[in-house]
């Protein structure tokens, strides 16, 4: 059973309708012996950083989160929820990310005719072997909407990159955390192929 984290950020629905369709079990909740007793994890989510830490704090996911990630239950963040995984974002100083990753996020730098939010299709360029992109081809173009993007400080950890103003680092993978900025849920036949690779995924040393 492949849990999704409720904490009121939007996005919810349609990663559990790819799951869904995927022919996944699925349960979207807070109950912290659910996401405890999950297979695997999900903290999808669009927004700002601050509101969702507060509202990860306000619902007491954060202590819950980290002893998931502690467990090496396979955890997946998507957009916004690949950036609370880190230290901190200039989206919202002084907040404190989960910290469960080294690394900050930074606004996406303005240049010449591209438009801040980054929204639309944008080619991957897979780097270091990752886990969750298994068959899929370099090049693939995913979904984005963002305006802060991922400076990890472990360039080993980088899966995927792309280019939009700046190279963006687009996908992560620590162990059993795994985390995207794009959207998978909505990138076509190669992100539910990014989604089953983690649905399929076991415990990494099992």
């Amino acid at each position: 059973m492949i849990a999704i984290i409720d904490y009121d950020a939007g996005n919810i629905k349609s990663v559990e309708k790819a799951l869904q369709y995927l022919g996944e079990q699925t349960t979207v909740t807070r109950d912290a012996e659910t996401l405890l007793h999950a297979d695997k994890v999900i903290l999808p989510g669009v927004g700002s950083f601050g509101e969702a830490m507060d509202n990860l704090h306000k619902y007491g996911l954060v202590s819950v989160i980290h002893e998931i990630i502690k467990k090496d239950t396979p955890f997946l963040g998507i957009c916004l929820g690949l950036q609370l995984l880190f230290e901190s974002s200039e989206e919202s100083p002084g907040v404190e990310g989960l910290g469960a990753l080294k690394g900050k996020i930074v606004k996406i730098p303005p240049s010449p005719g591209l438009k801040i939010p980054h929204m639309g299709w944008n080619s991957l360029h897979l780097q270091n072997e990752g886990r969750l992109f298994k068959g899929i081809p370099e090049g693939t173009h995913v979904y984005f909407v963002h305006s802060y993007y991922l400076q990890a400080e472990d360039p080993a950890i980088v899966k995927a990159v792309t280019d939009y103003s700046t190279t963006i680092h687009a996908s992560v993978e620590k162990g059993n955390v795994f985390a995207c900025q794009f959207h998978p849920e909505k990138s076509s036949s190669f992100g539910l192929q990014i989604l089953k690779n983690f649905a399929s995924l076991e415990k990494e040393g099992a």
